[in-house]
């Protein structure tokens, strides 16, 4: 009976871990390459910079990169760290 117990409260605390992974994306992911988003220095969730499938800037996005992915970001500092820095500004 125990370990049912202990199971089952296993089992609620982890489902918001679970949820939070499965979050569907905006409409805009079906254009866009990579998927998978990150938790800004204000705690939003954020789309990672990513490709596109047309090569045009998608909706939302701030920057395009250097290795050609668009960004997300929401403050310039650290935009397009690790996509050798920003290419453009968009907005």
């Amino acid at each position: 009976m125990r370990v049912l117990l202990l199971l089952l409260v296993s089992l609620f605390l982890l489902q918001p871990a679970q949820a939070k992974q499965t979050t569907p994306y905006s409409a805009q992911d079906n254009q866009l390459i990579e998927q998978g988003d990150y938790t800004n220095s204000d705690g939003q969730q954020i789309h990672r910079p990513a490709h596109t499938k047309s090569g045009r800037a998608p909706e939302g996005a701030s920057a395009k990169c250097r290795d050609g992915s668009y960004s997300f970001s929401t403050h310039h500092r650290g935009t397009c760290s690790g996509h050798h820095g920003v290419a453009q500004w968009l907005d």
